[in-house]
């Protein structure tokens, strides 16, 4: 018996078959617009394609609106810094007369008080001599909610 597992012969090359619709065309009458596209699944067929839109290129040199917020720092810093820079003269300027002021102040905050100590001391003076008065109060009222009255006698 032939053994069933033995090559004998060497197999036919393998040829696939093709079938086509339509002959090729040339790439010279291929029209503008249409490719020559292989698709997923291995077979190349003809396609409309669209170009890749052209993204800009970002320029260096182009020029952005400045925003409205910069704007308004950009023209508050100098200004205050003028400011600043003015209060500093004019303190410096007022310097002499601030210390000046201060020692006025200081000198009426002296006065104020040695004129309350005096009337303070002349009250007091004043009350020793004079004899102490007797107040004398009655007052009456009938009931828990009644309407009180009453009377002040000095002596």
């Amino acid at each position: 018996m032939p053994d069933p597992y033995r090559i004998t012969a060497a197999p036919a090359p393998y040829e696939p078959a093709v079938h086509l619709a339509y002959p090729p065309l040339p790439a010279t009458e291929i029209p503008p617009g249409v490719e020559l596209v292989t698709l997923p699944g291995g077979t190349r067929a003809l396609a409309y394609v669209q170009p890749a839109p052209a993204s800009p290129a970002p320029s260096a040199g182009s020029a952005q609106p400045v925003p409205t917020w910069a704007k308004t720092i950009a023209l508050l810093a100098p200004t205050t810094g003028f400011g600043v820079a003015a209060a500093g003269v004019g303190i410096s300027y007022a310097a002499p007369g601030v210390i000046a002021v201060s020692h006025a102040l200081w000198a009426a905050v002296a006065v104020i008080a040695a004129g309350g100590i005096a009337a303070c001391s002349l009250v007091r003076a004043i009350r020793r001599r004079a004899a102490p008065a007797h107040i004398t109060q009655n007052i009456t009222a009938n009931g828990l909610f009644g309407r009180a009255n009453g009377t002040i006698n000095t002596h």
